[in-house]
């Protein structure tokens, strides 16, 4: 199984404000980035609680028919998802990983600040693409957290666009360092 992270991110490393605020990320336009393409590879988006909390604030539940698993050892509420396919899983990231992979999924779109972090640090995730927006904002929810070990990356390729967005791929030696991944 496929472990992907596809986020945007401001140039000082944060994902969202303090707050959990998205708002920055329009700094780079709107113009196409190759999210939507990558979207259409995924066929499990994997997110923690708090990010489904933020994505229910904008009304629609953009992740479609696609089914989404969140991340929490709290009981979650999912009557407000219309439309959607979404559960609950908890457990650790290999875990989490193992039980898809059991399900059928080939790859998984990993989401969220502590998931990605999470993700990483257990040498999960395969691929890295992160979108930096020309934006500095100086506090926020991280990127990157502590890791146990250094974590080598492999890169893929910088694609610059028009809006200011410099896009970085990465390739992790994941599959390698862990057998539920591959």
């Amino acid at each position: 199984m496929k472990l992907s992270v596809f986020c945007g991110a401001s140039v000082d490393g944060f994902l969202a404000r303090p707050n959990h605020a998205l708002d920055f990320l329009e700094a780079g336009g709107h113009e196409p980035h190759g999210f939507e393409e990558f979207y259409g590879s995924v066929d499990v988006v994997v997110i923690g609680r708090k990010t489904f909390e933020v994505v229910l604030t904008f009304g629609e539940w953009p992740y479609g028919k696609k089914p989404v698993v969140v991340l929490s050892s709290r009981p979650l509420d999912f009557s407000s998802v219309k439309g959607g396919v979404v559960e609950q899983m908890s457990g650790e990231p290999a875990e989490i990983a193992a039980q898809l992979k059991t399900r059928g999924f080939q790859h998984a779109y990993i989401d969220g600040g502590i998931t990605i972090q999470r993700f990483l640090a257990a040498g999960l995730i395969d691929r890295m693409v992160i979108t930096r927006v020309p934006v500095l904002i100086g506090e926020g929810i991280p990127l990157f957290g502590p890791l146990p070990r250094d974590i080598e990356l492999r890169h893929v390729a910088t694609r610059c666009y028009k809006g200011g967005l410099v896009q970085t791929e990465y390739e992790l030696g994941a599959a390698q360092q862990s057998p539920d991944s591959g």
